[in-house]
């Protein structure tokens, strides 16, 4: 047992009963209240507790506010930002997701605003970084809790304008190294669109209203004439790489399939390092409902995770949720655009701006009927403009789970997915009498006439025809494999009629989808073990597929003096891409850095093009190195296979020495959790600049490995991956276990700031507790609120 080594008392306006938060000896709170009013005013009040910078921001982010306490270089993030807000019916808003919405987001609103009351009370509790930028907490409305969409995942907008421009200067099978399609198709542009004029910076928009919050001296000192430098988010190939970091593993495991015979639930869901964590770990009890999992901090409720009855994890599911539409626009008169037989006008709207230092300036978001104007161009008569699902009420990203958080079994967890429309997802489920469950969620637009996959015209022809019913969409209730696992991969039904409207084509490569069902057909009596070995595996199918090609081509011509060595390296390996393996830095230098730019080249020659393909289809290059089939040469293969392999064993000289016994793969692929004024704290602001950092770390894997571990291609830096991971006895509940990376709190001081970052890089896991005897064992802070 652990003492209890913090205990406090505090008031609340706006409390209506005695409430409780024990915070566990890992930074997870444990709430306890009178009436679920109260339980959502104080998951609002916790989260502010140890996520207050984090919420402040990503509402200022997502609303559009960042430059009224940051200055000119914000600015032009503020207007992109505004332009994906939520703008219709609130009253049809607040019953989507479930009944007592408005009432749990007007509780959880609340209770954020207790705690900012009770820093302006008591300033030390604030984070530091207020202080460093001399800046204060906003208070927040119910509303801003749904309006904001642009921190959700959709697709595929981008891709249309960068498939567009691919096809202008290729055509679309060289597009095909970027994204393969499947199921197959073969776009083309519509009657009437020209994609030489569809323009990259068509892009900027989205991409800006999405990006995160970054921040450097230059653009903090921007002036007003700086405004609009500050439009671009980074380079070409590291926002396509960005999107194809995304992912997440989940998988439900039947009990005639476990040791135990009750079913075990995972899931680990990936995105990009940040610190704090992108999620949190909370557990929800008051009469009624006794819940625990992870969610984003800025939305009530949990997403991942158990109530007493059901376990639910998620997935990204590769619906197509956007399209890209390009309209004529009425000679003479620019702000009116082609619709149907007639003409309609560009609605124009004026929004004031506050910014620091400066008077209040007045922007002006544009808008057809189908969503945000992306680009305008005067001169050919053209208005490019983006409708997106996040215009429809219901679409505030995981707010759905408010429904399926309290449902009671499997069947019903399904029951309540028509109130999920954002992010779409691979949902799993089971529940403690045995069942399990797949279910694919999401707004899915019904396209009639066309794929989704290039830009069309918006006058009236391509339309969408509502969403897809949910019980529509792809699902299995206790499949007859006796497990349900999913990886982002294309998982449409093989018999889903090809005539049915189009679903998506862009998915996430097949390697740990492939892995993770191996593993789990192949384990009859699968255990909590088990699964947390598999979220932790780091098996390469690409270094299997393409070593294996090699041990081949080895065998029928010689290798020069390094080839010879680094075949050395290569045999008896086991394609796992530990830290610590010597093989694994080898082939992933050699592969990402030699093979896979030589491969592109070869087939997209244009350098421009290329730049637009990274980081290339894996599953696409896989099959062209291990088929040429009438594509390319074999002989012309080989000699590219051997060429790259001696100049990517000369590349891990220069990087790791001389000696390959040295090598060490966790020596270059390390996690640093970055924190975002790193590149702007000086010696006089702190102690130490990089206190507020956590790592670097060593970490295995790679982005296709069922851990995933994505990197920066520049210095293989880790910065995509689990940001949560959780695996769950279902009706055993204390057995389960989590880790969330680099830990619970957001404030620098706190001792759970940066604590559970080394376990997560081993692979480790915490417990996490449900039942009120080992929470009350493990707890070290405890909380008592009263009312005010």
């Amino acid at each position: 047992m652990t003492d209890v080594q913090v205990h406090e008392t505090l008031r609340l306006a706006g409390l209506d009963a005695e409430a409780e938060i024990r915070i566990d000896r890992w930074g997870i709170p444990h709430i306890r209240t009178a009436n679920e009013k109260d339980l959502f005013f104080v998951q609002g009040f916790n989260a502010a507790r140890d996520r207050l910078w984090q919420l402040d921001l990503w509402r200022k982010r997502g609303l559009g506010l960042l430059a009224a306490d940051f200055g000119p270089g914000y600015l032009a993030q503020d207007h992109a930002a505004r332009h994906f807000l939520y703008r219709g019916d609130m009253a049809k808003e607040w019953v989507s997701y479930a009944p007592d919405t408005q009432a749990i987001c007007t509780a959880f609103a609340a209770g954020i605003n207790a705690y900012v009351a009770l820093c302006e009370a008591d300033p030390e509790r604030l984070p530091p970084e207020f202080a460093l930028f001399g800046t204060r907490p906003s208070r927040w409305q119910p509303s801003d809790v749904v309006r904001i969409r642009s921190h959700a995942l959709t697709r595929n907008g981008i891709s249309e304008i960068l498939r567009a421009n691919i096809m202008a200067l290729a055509d679309a099978e060289t597009d095909l190294l970027r994204f393969e399609l499947d199921p197959p198709v073969s776009p083309k542009p519509e009657e009437g669109i020209s994609l030489a004029d569809i323009p990259l910076a068509a892009t900027r928009l989205f991409k800006l209203a999405t990006a995160a919050v970054t921040f450097d001296k230059a653009r903090l000192a921007a002036s007003l004439d700086d405004v609009w430098t500050w439009t671009e988010v980074t380079d070409l190939g590291d926002i396509v790489q960005a999107i194809a970091e995304e992912g997440s593993n989940n998988w439900a495991v039947h009990g005639s399939r476990t040791k135990t015979g009750r079913p075990i639930l995972a899931s680990d869901p990936h995105r990009a390092h940040a610190v704090p964590s992108l999620r949190y770990l909370v557990h929800l009890e008051a009469p009624g409902l006794n819940a625990i999992g992870t969610g984003e901090p800025t939305a009530p409720g949990i997403s991942l995770g158990h109530n007493d009855r059901t376990a639910f994890g998620l997935t990204i599911f590769g619906a197509d949720q956007e399209d890209v539409y390009v309209y004529e626009t009425k000679d003479g008169d620019p702000e009116c655009y082609r619709y149907g037989d007639g003409w309609e006008k560009i609605i124009r709207i004026k929004e004031s701006f506050a910014v620091k230092g400066h008077p209040e300036q007045t922007l002006t978001l544009s808008f057809t009927r189908h969503g945000p104007i992306l680009h305008e161009n005067p001169k050919i008569r053209q208005v490019i403009a983006m409708r997106s699902v996040w215009l429809s009420p219901g679409s505030a990203a995981y707010l759905g789970s408010l429904s399926y958080m309290r449902s009671r079994s499997v069947q019903a967890f399904s029951q309540t997915l028509g109130c999920w429309g954002t992010p779409s997802v691979n949902h799993v489920s089971a529940d403690i009498d045995g069942n399990i469950g797949w279910f694919t969620a999401g707004f899915t637009p019904v396209r009639r006439n066309w794929e989704g996959l290039l830009p069309v015209p918006g006058h009236g022809s391509h339309e969408w025809d509502g969403f897809l019913p949910a019980e529509q969409l792809p699902r299995a209730y206790n499949p007859a494999d006796g497990f349900v696992a999913s990886a982002n991969e294309m998982n449409l039904p093989a018999d889903r009629d090809p005539k049915a409207p189009s679903i998506g084509h862009e998915w996430a490569e097949v390697s740990r989808a492939q892995r993770i069902k191996s593993v789990l057909r192949a384990d009859p009596e699968h255990t909590l073990a088990a699964s947390m070995a598999l979220q932790t595996d780091v098996h390469s199918r690409p270094a299997a597929t393409i070593c294996a090609v090699l041990q081949e081509v080895a065998g029928r011509q010689p290798l020069d003096d390094r080839g010879e060595r680094a075949a050395r390296l290569f045999a008896g390996w086991d394609y796992r891409l530990e830290a610590a393996s010597a093989a694994a830095a080898l082939f992933e230098v050699w592969w990402m850095k030699h093979l896979r730019p030589a491969l592109l080249a070869r087939f997209a020659p244009n350098p421009t093009v290329r730049q637009l393909l990274l980081p290339g289809d894996v599953d696409r290059m896989l099959a062209l190195l291990g088929d040429p089939g009438t594509l390319w040469d074999v002989s012309e293969r080989d000699a590219m296979l051997l060429s790259t392999l001696s100049a990517g064993f000369a590349d891990c000289e220069n990087r790791l020495g001389a000696d390959p016994a040295a090598w060490r793969w966790g020596d270059m692929h390390r996690a640093l959790f970055e924190h975002a004024t790193s590149h702007i704290k000086t010696k006089e602001a702190t102690d130490d600049p990089d206190d507020w950092n956590v790592g670097p770390l060593p970490l295995g894997g790679s982005r296709s490995t069922p851990m995933h571990a994505g990197y920066r291609m520049g210095d293989f830096g880790v910065n995509a991956g689990a940001s949560v991971r959780l695996v769950m006895d279902v009706g055993d509940w204390d057995n389960s276990v989590c880790i969330n990376a680099p830990g619970q709190s957001g404030d620098p001081r706190s001792t759970h700031y940066g604590d559970l970052a080394d376990p997560w890089s081993k692979g480790e896991y915490v417990p996490l507790l449900y039942s009120d005897v080992r929470v009350t064992q493990e707890t070290i802070h405890r909380i008592t609120l009263l009312p005010a």
